[in-house]
């Protein structure tokens, strides 16, 4: 005979948990390992179930001329074989003119309804924010993970700060995509700052060897 289990309380049917996405955009010209690090630090941090690369068309706020897409996207597709929870969206590079972020973050949920949505920035996109297109309805979309440097504040304009929204900090490797490019054009080894397999490509390709030799900062790991 089989006893009876004594103190079980009513039947609760399970509540499925809602999936965790993160966007993750910007030029990517070239993804390094200071990017795929902090990807894989979202993932664990954030409990995401899925991080979303979205390779920039062409940022409203971009100066300079983008490497061509075609291989900027086969870099970050190089960047992020293995990780199965790294997918890809072409939205931006198939969009003409410029790339706006919550343009981007209105199609990506229109089409996956029932998701959490974080959007992961930099701090100097997250100090400039009240400046990008639709910010405030950005805020009220997405949770803002902020990618900042080590020690540094996070930071920024009060117009953002009285609006209502969630922001989550996160550490991040102070590597930048102009200073690689300079060192490829300067004939610096560069192994240590990106994926081998990204290394290989830019190589093959002859990538970025006439970079012009002035400031151009791209720390940002997202654009606006």
């Amino acid at each position: 005979m089989t006893a009876g289990l004594t103190g079980a309380g009513p039947h609760r049917p399970h509540t499925p948990r809602t999936p965790r996405v993160a966007i993750f955009g910007g030029s990517f010209d070239p993804v390094h390992r200071a990017h795929v690090a902090l990807a894989r630090l979202a993932l664990r941090e954030l409990a995401l179930d899925e991080l979303c690369w979205v390779p920039a068309g062409q940022p409203w706020q971009k100066a300079r001329e983008l490497t061509p897409a075609v291989h900027r996207e086969a870099m970050v597709r190089l960047a992020i074989a293995g990780e199965p929870r790294f997918t890809l969206a072409r939205c931006e590079l198939e969009r003409d003119g410029p790339s706006f972020t919550v343009d981007t973050v209105r199609l990506l949920q229109a089409a996956r309804p029932g998701v959490r949505w974080y959007l992961v920035i930099g701090q100097d996109q997250y100090a400039t924010l009240h400046t990008w297109h639709g910010w405030q309805d950005l805020l009220g979309l997405v949770t803002v993970a902020v990618a900042n440097r080590p020690d540094a504040p996070l930071a920024a304009d009060p117009q953002v700060l009285r609006a209502p929204h969630e922001a989550v900090a996160l550490p991040m490797m102070d590597v930048s995509s102009t200073d690689i490019r300079l060192r490829i054009a300067s004939g610096e080894r560069i192994d240590d700052l990106v994926p081998e397999t990204v290394a290989r490509y830019i190589e093959l390709h002859g990538l970025y060897r006439n970079t012009p030799h002035r400031l151009d900062r791209d720390h940002h790991p997202t654009r606006s």
